[in-house]
């Protein structure tokens, strides 16, 4: 509803943009309302009885103005928009260095998305704020409350729009600096900003971009609304807030998701507020509501203490568990999450610290805090506030005249030249006082071409890239880098040791006596000898621990390993944990050991949908290795023979048989006895296989690979599975009704086969030369070769027969046919066999003569003929032994039908020389121990 043009203080204003609409517009209704609507939305949020404080983030217009306004009004409770469930986390900030970042962290879903998990909110906090400065007024100042009034961090998440198989929106991508790593302190959480000020409407800011001369928005933020502002009274800065939050507010897209979910935020402020002024009978006048120039200028039906639109229904929570902590931050985590020009907060922490000495004011501070310096917080020597006198128009004046900006400052704009062109020479680039120079002049230049009576950081950036960089950038930082750091710095904050959750204190505590200070940010090397001082001994669990559940960079080992059965007695670590304090806060949100944590994430990883029993036999190795918990073992193994059982593919075959080939050995190491798990695993897989086997050979989708690892299981294990009772008709049954297609597999099949008994090595030599001697087969040969390579696996012995067949096909083929055909080879054995090549490389070497010479006088073994035995055809000689076997022949018959031996018996020759039976007779003791040995 529009206001009658002469009603309340900005009467003229109104009438003076009505004019404007109508002399300028195509439509001036359109335009005419837009303008009226302003100036309506400035005079209803002036005009509440609660007093509105509108601020933007992160801004030092903001900041200064707040500290203006607490000082002056000394309010008694503090409404702030903020989610009302972060608000235990705000006395922990005397505890850090700023910035940090005010975090709810949820692993655990109960009424969301699995999908969606983990879930987490963080709220970055600086100095150069004003919810810091309010925070710092309230907790530091007897009789204030501070109130957080925004939506939980619960329903941050429930107000999210769910279309089916979407991942919660998170914060923008991360810049593209060097400093990346620092940038993404912040994780894949979702931001949550007091006071977002930007367009909505995409040709709005393109025109303001456009027409202020600058890249970015945090640009012209700066040039046109901060620089303005920092020095102007609470009446015009509130009333320009206000103005610009309803600007952009009206300007925005109509049926806008965000905005329905702002309008759903400012319902549930108002809401809280009006509950707590009834719960707590506070007169409003003594109240100060801090929240965003957006909220400022709001138009939903609850707004206002005198609204008497229904009472807003706040949903319930869901039954996520929610943990809270505090997290560190950094200006370049800050501008990456919400979209910021890369450097925007540097400048933002430099304009506050030159406005807070050039204005005198006193910044409000939590007692003990870390960083900066140490200034008087207390509010109560301050003078008693003054009565709030009418509202009156401020907008006119500030809209009509431009702002009284201050000169060029050549001292300050000198002194940043030359320190950047010492940071480019630090850093690689060949700069000099000539470049000093022209990054001067070019300042002064960019500023006056953009309308600008001072060189802006900004310009200053722009002209150090063109004069130092050169579009050569010799090591890790470009020259806009090295400028952010020289106007401030990308500032890191830290939690201190007493804001950690129990788990970060724990790690802390029990690295000490490596000498490790977790604040540093740097690499730290440190040396571990076992055997000198076994007291170290935990501390290179943990850290075995830690580099298992942290990022890598954050414990990396350079000397020593951590394997099963081995522990090395010498290690070297490099430590970061300064540089990855938040993944170590989130690993606190999870228990309050380490030790609980890792067991928790092995028993979630073989219970997940996605667990196979690759991955639960995986598990199983990171419990022995680094959990001393035969239970967790057992518990693991248990479910990881589940897993197998109910496996449909054999996708994880090759990782099945490589992990628990190293669990069976380990137990057998160790000389302890094999678990039952272990053993009802080898069973289990014995039969599974063994099912799954024929499919296996005629599937298209199962690859060579994973059918070499199912026999590779099977003939390797046979032994124990045997002994542990299973039935050896299962593995031939399998193999005869597997019936393979391909060459690969079927290369496979005679292999197997071979290993049962069922094929000689001779029959396989012919079928072999049988195949390169077709000329059909001839270009699938190279197929054939690496089923063979990948039977290694499961018949070891026939390594010196596929060197055999190899040598067979260079020596047979000729070149028209070779040369074309060697590419193949050498592309099938590096994708289907690489880990197997090495067997055969070391088989050749042994066959293959080690010296030119010898080459030319060699003849391969396969084609040598077979050696004579003398004496192979005479009778044997009569004698005691030999009377004995030819008169019980039942044992020596059955032995050679076992063996496949055919022939009958051959007559006795003359008997032997008598010299047995007189060496027997000359020493018999032998013989009688012998046959006391046998009939004891």
């Amino acid at each position: 509803m529009t206001a009658p043009a002469t009603a309340g203080p900005f009467g003229a204003l109104r009438e003076q943009l009505t004019d404007a609409a109508a002399t300028f517009a195509d439509s001036p209704d359109a335009l005419n309302g837009i303008l009226a609507g302003i100036v309506d939305d400035v005079d209803r949020a002036l005009g509440e009885p609660l007093e509105i404080f509108p601020v933007c983030h992160h801004s030092p217009a903001s900041a200064l103005a707040m500290v203006r306004r607490l000082r002056e009004k000394r309010p008694r409770v503090i409404y702030l928009e903020l989610c009302e469930d972060l608000q235990p986390l705000l006395g922990e900030l005397r505890n850090c260095r700023l910035p940090v970042a005010l975090q709810a962290f949820a692993s655990e879903l109960d009424g969301f998305p699995a999908e969606w998990g983990p879930l987490s909110v963080v709220a970055p906090v600086t100095e150069a704020s004003a919810e810091y400065q309010a925070i710092a007024y309230a907790l530091e100042t007897p009789g204030v409350e501070l109130v957080l009034v925004d939506r939980s961090t619960d329903h941050v998440f429930q107000w999210l729009p769910r279309p089916p198989g979407s991942a919660p929106p998170d914060g923008p991508a991360g810049v593209a600096t060097e400093a990346e790593e620092d940038a993404a302190l912040h994780g894949d959480a979702v931001g949550v900003e007091i006071g977002d000020l930007r367009p909505g409407f995409a040709d709005l800011e393109t025109y303001l971009l456009h027409h202020g001369k600058v890249r970015h928005w945090s640009e012209w933020w700066d040039q046109y609304v901060e620089q303005p502002l920092v020095d102007a009274d609470h009446d015009t800065y509130r009333q320009v807030m206000v103005l610009i939050g309803s600007l952009f507010r009206r300007l925005r897209p109509a049926r806008s998701e965000r905005l329905d979910r702002d309008e759903d935020r400012e319902r549930y402020m108002w809401t809280r507020m009006r509950q707590h002024l009834a719960a707590s009978g506070a007169d409003p006048a003594d109240c100060l509501y801090v929240c965003g120039a957006f909220h400022a200028a709001s138009r939903v039906e609850q707004f206002g203490l005198a609204a008497d639109a229904p009472a807003y229904e706040i949903t319930p929570r869901t039954g996520t568990r929610w943990r809270y902590g505090l997290i560190p931050s950094s200006h370049s985590a800050i501008e990456a999450q919400f979209g910021l020009a890369s450097g925007s907060v540097s400048v933002a922490s430099a304009t506050w610290t030159k406005a807070v000495g050039r204005s005198r004011l006193v910044p409000f501070r939590l007692d003990g805090q870390r960083g900066g310096r140490r200034t008087t917080t207390r509010g109560g020597s301050a003078a008693a506030p003054a009565p709030a006198g009418p509202v009156t128009d401020r907008l006119s004046g500030f809209l009509a005249e431009p702002p009284t900006l201050g000169g060029l400052d050549e001292a300050e704009l000198r002194g940043w030249c030359v320190d950047i062109v010492r940071l480019a020479r630090r850093n690689g680039y060949l700069a000099s006082t000539a470049d000093a120079i022209a990054v001067f002049e070019t300042s002064i230049l960019l500023a006056n071409l953009r309308g600008r009576p001072r060189p802006t950081p900004y310009d200053f950036a722009d002209a150090a890239v063109t004069c130092v960089e050169k579009d050569v950038v010799p090591g890790r930082r470009d020259v806009r880098r090295l400028c952010e750091i020289l106007l401030g710095g990308d500032r890191i904050g830290q939690v201190g040791y007493d804001a950690l959750p129990p788990l970060a204190r724990d790690v802390v505590d029990r690295l000490r006596p490596l000498g490790i200070d977790p604040e540093k940010r740097t690499v730290q090397r440190v040396l571990l000898d076992l055997r000198a001082d076994p007291q170290l001994a935990p501390c290179s669990d943990l850290l075995w621990m830690l580099r298992h559940l942290l990022p890598s960079d954050a414990a990396r080992p350079i000397m020593g390993e951590r394997r099963l059965g081995h522990r090395s007695i010498q290690e070297s670590w490099d430590v970061a944990l300064g540089r990855n304090q938040r993944a170590l806060i989130e690993l606190g949100y999870e228990g309050v050991t380490v030790e609980q944590v890792l067991e928790q994430r092995l028993r979630r990883a073989v219970r997940g949908p996605d667990a196979t029993a690759a991955v639960a036999l995986g598990a199983v190795e990171d419990a022995v290795r680094l959990l001393d918990s035969p239970r967790l073992v057992d518990d693991l193994g248990a479910r990881a023979v589940d897993l197998l059982a109910a496996e449909r593919t054999v996708d994880d075959a090759p990782d099945v048989l490589r992990r628990i080939r190293r669990l069976l050995g380990h137990y057998r190491t160790t000389g302890s006895a094999l678990p039952a798990w272990c053993e009802s695993f080898v069973t289990v897989g014995y039969a599974h296989y063994c099912t799954l086997l024929p499919t296996a050979f005629v599937d298209e989708q199962t690859g060579v690979r994973q059918v070499g690892a199912m026999l590779g299981f099977l003939f390797g294990m046979e032994s124990l599975a045997l002994s542990l009772g299973c039935d050896r008709s299962q593995l031939e049954l399998a193999v005869a009704q597997s019936h393979p297609e391909t060459p690969a597999k079927v290369a496979l099949l005679w292999a197997a086969r071979h290993q049962l008994g069922l094929l000689p090595l001779a029959e396989l030599r012919e079928r072999c030369a049988g195949l390169l001697g077709n000329p059909l087969v001839v270009p699938a040969f190279p197929q054939y070769l690496a089923g063979f390579v990948q039977a290694l696996e499961p018949v070891p012995g026939l390594t010196p027969f596929v060197v055999e067949v190899l040598s067979s096909a260079f020596a047979r083929l000729p070149d028209p046919v070779l040369l074309p055909w060697l590419p193949t080879l050498i592309t099938t054995l590096r994708e289907q066999g690489p880990e197997l090549v090495p067997l055969l490389v070391r088989e050749a070497g042994r066959t293959f003569p080690g010296s030119l010479p010898a080459l030319d006088a060699w003849l391969p073994p396969w084609l040598a003929p077979a050696p004579f035995l003398a004496g192979a055809g005479a009778a044997v000689a009569a004698g005691p032994v030999t009377d004995l076997l030819a008169g019980h022949p039942e044992a020596v018959d059955a032995v050679a039908a076992l063996l496949g031996c055919t022939g009958g018996w051959r007559d006795a020759g003359p008997a032997a020389p008598a010299g047995l039976a007189t060496l027997l007779a000359a020493h018999p003791e032998t013989a009688v121990a012998v046959a006391d040995l046998l009939t004891g």
